[in-house]
């Protein structure tokens, strides 16, 4: 079948272990699922597989792959949820020890066929495409769970998103403006600030600069770049949500700050099965979609990854196997 995979890993050059073509269909596990996959959307994830980062050499090729909706066995267009917990984990998936991705220990999505557990397939609304779907199990399940989870901030407060132009930072900003909340952005390009009001920031800055006022949360998927900023724009008692560090894992601690104005540190990992049918429907009833940067075939995988690592995107890059 069709895939796009990882043969080696290399931390300087990670495009050189990406390859894409025919290779021979993996093995399921009993009691896996088979989905026919429609669509596919990249993440950061997908690159740091390719630095060797969560993923074991000896599990080469890996197809990659986190994200994807398509049609199961028995006809019915499903979305793909990506994470993979203990056969007998009960409760929030998210919350396994032993809890993966798929591509981590599982082939991912980047192909025609995935497998999964049947507990993973969320049922995909007539009203979402395929390739809306697709974007939605990973950055999007990712900024629903930080928004209505894990943030202490009700609709009605001012937040703070890091970094716009990216899966979650888009899918913050359209998720919080259509709940209520007064949506601030930072970007280090105006053009990307400008489409971040599009898509309903009230206001957007330049990366690191003074807000006219603090903010009660602040969401940061960039880690070291902005997280002197993110602790600097909060009010008080404010609360920071972080989902990932993309520019770096080692952020400054800035620890009096931290304890002097009573700041709270929020993690927050992917989502459950639960919340991401939740979200599925939030966006049938709101009308917000995710914001596609482009559409691939699987064949020019490479041009969508090298995209990613340039940071030149707004938004998700999908794969169709369709194209």
């Amino acid at each position: 079948m069709r895939a796009v995979y990882v043969d080696s890993f290399s931390p300087d050059n990670p495009l050189s272990g990406l390859k894409s073509g025919e290779i021979p269909q993996p093995e399921p596990p009993e009691g896996y699922k088979k989905v026919h996959v429609k669509a596919a959307a990249l993440n950061h994830h997908d690159l740091w597989s390719l630095r060797g980062v969560g993923l074991a050499e000896g599990r080469l090729p890996m197809i990659l792959g986190c994200d994807a909706a398509g049609v199961d066995e028995a006809g019915n267009e499903v979305i793909v949820h990506a994470v993979i917990s203990s056969e007998d984990w009960r409760g929030d998936e998210t919350l396994d020890p032993k809890r993966s991705l798929l591509s981590e220990k599982h082939p991912g999505t980047f192909a025609e066929t995935v497998w999964v557990p049947a507990r993973n397939l969320v049922p995909k609304p007539p009203e979402l495409s395929f390739e809306e779907a697709a974007c939605l199990p990973t950055s999007w399940l990712t900024a629903y769970r930080m928004l209505f989870t894990v943030s202490p901030a009700a609709p009605g407060s001012t937040v703070l998103v890091q970094g716009a132009g990216g899966g979650v930072a888009t899918a913050l900003i359209s998720l919080a403006n259509a709940a209520g909340y007064r949506v601030w952005a930072t970007s280090r390009s105006e053009e990307k600030g400008r489409r971040a009001v599009e898509l309903g920031a009230a206001e957007a800055f330049d990366a690191g600069a003074r807000l006219p006022e603090r903010v009660d949360v602040v969401f940061d998927s960039v880690g070291e770049a902005t997280w002197s900023h993110s602790l600097k724009s909060l009010k008080p008692g404010g609360a920071v949500v972080t989902c990932g560090a993309t520019s770096g894992p080692q952020p400054p601690s800035d620890l009096n700050r931290v304890f002097f104005l009573q700041l709270k540190v929020l993690g927050s990992t992917m989502g459950t099965r639960d919340e991401l049918g939740r979200l599925a429907q939030f966006m049938v009833s709101t009308g917000v979609r995710p914001e596609i940067d482009a559409v691939l075939p699987l064949a020019k995988a490479e041009e969508g990854f090298a995209r990613m690592l340039e940071g030149d995107l707004f938004g998700k890059i999908v794969f169709s196997t369709e194209l």
